[in-house]
């Protein structure tokens, strides 16, 4: 049976499932794509998530036949280079949309609350923390969703019946249909969305047309004060203009799971930028999303290899 070939840790059930269809699992030592390409030898198949798959770590395994991204977004996925060898690519939509949902709500109540600094400040021996001023309730706020696939409707669902706020969505592409059965209303633009918007959260897919969509020139139209919330794609903010907005207040805060660079490095000028909440990408690594989605990419390694063609094919 085939090798497959693991690039980042992936839930052991989703392990298993390759080893009872008889399939040898193998393991990179790490993501980076040198090693990848010096280990993978030849492997059939890989799982790869957020690492990637790069051209030199391709044009090093003459035996593939597929990487499965383990998620939804193979921006890190040399798509094109996989496609000129037949080489198919796969996805994981939909295993992660109640995860990422909850942790975006999650991030915002982290904002509106000030979470993070209370507990450094009890830490820190400061009691007094508690009379700080700048905690909000959420309840009768408007919530704006830039972007309206499947975990933004979720979001809208959770934050408009559980915790009470209005929503706006701007989305070229839904439906007014789609946007009125969340409850949500229409922004006809995204300088609009910004304006109205007491927390503002990003769910748009990388491209050419959404990369740095907030820069200087959005951010001239938030309301003054605003929380921001990014679990979508790093590169949809001009990192230097989010920390020109928070040092003059335009942006009250803003709470940051993915960025342009992943890990960022140590002079990255997102590790210095004031009131912002930092996590490394964790809004689909809980567990229950871990384990759909490892198996969901191991079931469609097993598809393939057994003449079957997987469910989630990534085109383009």
């Amino acid at each position: 049976m085939a090798v497959c070939f693991i690039v980042q840790p992936i839930h052991p059930e989703g392990l298993e499932m390759l080893r009872a269809a008889g399939h040898e699992v193998r393991f990179a030592s790490s993501p980076a794509m040198d090693v990848v390409a010096r280990e993978i030898g030849d492997a059939e198949a890989v799982i790869t998530r957020d690492a990637g798959m790069d051209a030199r770590a391709i044009a090093a395994a003459p035996a593939l036949r597929h990487i499965a991204s383990h998620g939804v977004g193979t921006n890190r996925v040399d798509v094109a280079q996989a496609h000129a060898r037949s080489i198919i690519v796969t996805n994981t939509p939909g295993t992660n949309v109640r995860s990422v949902a909850e942790y975006t709500v999650g991030l915002m109540l982290a904002l509106a609350r000030r979470i993070p600094e209370a507990d450094a400040a009890v830490r820190g021996g400061d009691w007094g923390f508690r009379y700080q001023p700048e905690m909000y309730e959420l309840h009768g706020k408007t919530l704006g969703l830039a972007g309206f696939g499947t975990i933004a409707q979720q979001v809208a669902r959770i934050a408009r019946e559980g915790l009470g706020m209005s929503v706006l969505a701007w989305s070229p592409g839904a439906p007014d249909s789609v946007i009125e059965a969340c409850g949500a209303q229409r922004a006809v633009t995204l300088d609009v969305l910004l304006a109205r918007s007491d927390v503002v959260s990003l769910h748009r897919p990388l491209r050419s047309d959404t990369q740095h969509m907030i820069n200087d020139a959005s951010l001239g139209h938030i309301r003054p004060g605003a929380l921001l919330i990014n679990t979508g794609r790093g590169a949809l903010i001009d990192v230097p203009a989010l920390d020109r907005a928070l040092r003059d207040r335009r942006v009250g805060s803003a709470a940051l799971d993915v960025f342009t660079t992943e890990p960022p490095a140590a002079d990255d000028l997102v590790r210095a930028m004031p009131r912002t909440l930092l996590t490394p990408h964790l809004g689909g690594t809980s567990e229950e999303a871990m384990q759909k989605t490892a198996c969901l990419c191991a079931r469609q390694v097993i598809d393939l290899c057994s003449g079957r063609m997987p469910d989630h094919i990534v085109t383009a």
